[in-house]
């Protein structure tokens, strides 16, 4: 059926638009989505696939979808607020915003690590960390692509509780550090290499938030660096003030 009036002096790449957009904010088009194709839309509407692209586009300048090259045009699903603070913990973030996430354990290693994170550890160029790989789940949707850092001499065996616990905090409670602050945040949007893109299932040219960490225990020593690649599709992080 046209659901658009021409003749009436109103563009009809702005009703296409209207429709579509009455169609998301009235949840007949659900969150994540897929749109039908431009050719699909451009035979409902009796239009030119350039009048439907212009549509689309006004709708991802009103963040109601995106699109995802070789893929399609999906609705936005709702950006989720991760606060970064004195004391950042993911599963405590997802408790508040009530979602239930998990952590899925890729790799676990112990090796030399690369100059600059032996450096933001305060180790020597020949003292080992164990570096965990980790994917965060939440909502069927993948939030994040980590990789942490410990010291290896100090926590002995620390791969090996983090699976049975499943959590960096009571790991490092287990090993006598009750509390530890974040010492260090950089934030950065960049494109994720070929790796992180394919665990993440995105393309490969769609920026991630790119955070680099070190926490540290209450005597100032470091205790984790940390590289979390973030969706900037499901994720937004809000800079809290000081605990």
């Amino acid at each position: 059926m046209n659901e658009i009036v021409r003749g009436r002096g109103v563009s009809l790449w702005s009703q296409i638009s209207n429709i579509l957009a009455d169609d998301v904010l009235k949840g007949r088009l659900r969150q994540g989505e897929q749109l039908p194709s431009a050719q699909e839309l451009a035979t409902r509407f009796d239009v030119n696939r350039h009048t439907v692209r212009r549509a689309i586009a006004t709708l991802e300048q009103r963040n109601l979808v995106r699109t995802e090259q070789g893929r399609g045009t999906f609705v936005q699903e709702q950006i989720l607020d991760y606060p970064i603070s004195r004391r950042t913990r993911f599963t405590q973030n997802m408790r508040n915003l009530n979602i239930e996430a998990d952590t899925e354990i890729l790799e676990d290693v112990r090796e030399i690590p690369p100059v600059a994170v032996a450096e933001a550890l305060g180790l020597g160029c020949k003292e080992y960390v164990y570096r965990i790989e980790t994917l965060s789940h939440a909502d069927g949707h993948i939030l994040d692509h980590s990789t942490v850092y410990f010291p290896a001499a100090r926590f002995v065996g620390l791969p090996a509780v983090y699976r049975r616990t499943q959590s960096v905090t009571r790991t490092l409670s287990e090993f006598g550090v009750s509390d530890y602050v974040r010492k260090h945040t950089r934030v950065s949007a960049r494109l994720p290499e070929a790796a992180t893109a394919r665990l993440m299932k995105q393309p490969a040219n769609r920026p991630i938030l790119h955070v680099q960490s070190i926490n540290a225990d209450p005597r100032g020593m470091p205790v984790q660096y940390g590289v979390t690649r973030f969706s900037g599709d499901w994720i937004q992080l809000v800079l809290m003030a000081d605990d």
